[in-house]
């Protein structure tokens, strides 16, 4: 999976809000912000793969193709239908 598709990005703007807006208040430096970004894109991206796992259909069993002979239950030879 890409890491910068547009519903992790969006996850990732969406944790990394907070780290920014203490960055601009003055609660963390620049390092600190800078340190704490790429763990806001990991969680994005954690984010976001769960709830495709979550929402996505599930695929249906694969079907056995169809038996060209048949088996008779007494002499156990194989015969075809033509």
């Amino acid at each position: 999976m890409n890491p910068l598709r547009w519903d992790v990005l969006g996850a990732a703007l969406l944790f990394a809000l907070p780290v920014l807006l203490m960055g601009a208040q003055g609660s963390l430096d620049v390092d600190e912000v800078t340190a704490r970004l790429p763990w806001c894109l990991l969680a994005g991206w954690v984010a976001s793969s769960l709830l495709r796992a979550a929402f996505s259909p599930r695929p249906s069993a694969a079907r056995r193709p169809a038996a060209r002979g048949r088996v008779t239950a007494d002499a156990g030879h194989e015969t075809t239908d033509s």
